[in-house]
């Protein structure tokens, strides 16, 4: 829950910094702009109000871990990420997306701070509790927080806890530690295919882990 806060929170805080002009940057998302990550951190924060108000009454059938989905690399024929871009440039001035997501988002870190971690919610036909729920959501504020920051090197990093945090997480989801000599960030980026491995890197990786990745989560 603390590292749900923490993550969220530096995000929020990188995106309220950010000058106009960035808003029209490349993310790390591919064929995604900077505006087209943070609309879609605003349909991330409604899809966090909207679970922890479904509540659940069965025995929960995911946990942190298992929430996660390994999928296919996106191929830009999803609906909705088609539709984000239209969505993110129909704002037209980034102070009424910032505006948006200061909005929704807080609200979100809130309703966050209220749930009973014990609590049973409903997401995507499956059951966690809410301390879980929450927890899953570390390892996607911090790689959209990577994603933000891409062609952004004078920008914030996540925490270094969250990042640790989300690093572990990957781990587990792929059932393989990466070497302790890739830092955390590195280890993200890499293992969800946001940045292919330099030669050093998978001769680090193994030939067994290096074949594996990328990670997409879904």
């Amino acid at each position: 829950m603390t590292h749900f806060s923490r993550s969220w929170t530096a995000l929020l805080a990188a995106v309220a910094d950010l000058p106009d002009e960035d808003f029209e940057r490349p993310s790390g998302c591919v064929g995604w702009l900077v505006r087209d990550l943070v609309c879609h951190l605003v349909i991330d924060a409604q899809d966090v109000l909207i679970t922890l108000v479904t509540p659940a009454d069965t025995e929960p059938t995911a946990d942190a871990t298992t929430y996660w989905d390994l999928v296919d690399p996106p191929t830009g024929d999803d609906p909705l990420d088609a539709l984000i871009p239209r969505l993110a440039a129909a704002y037209g001035d980034p102070a009424l997306l910032k505006f948006h997501l200061d909005d929704v988002g807080s609200a979100a870190g809130r309703a966050a701070e209220l749930a009973d971690p014990a609590a049973r919610v409903s997401t995507q036909d499956k059951v966690l509790t809410a301390g879980d729920y929450l927890s899953a959501y570390v390892l996607e504020w911090t790689l959209h927080h990577l994603d933000l920051i891409a062609h952004l090197p004078s920008a914030p990093q996540p925490p270094t806890e969250t990042l640790a945090a989300a690093r572990a997480a990957l781990e587990e989801i792929a059932g393989a530690a990466f070497p302790a000599e890739l830092p955390d960030a590195d280890v993200l980026l890499i293992g969800t295919g946001r940045r292919t491995a330099t030669a050093e890197e998978r001769a680090a990786l193994g030939g067994g882990l290096a074949e594996r990745i990328p990670f997409v989560l879904g």
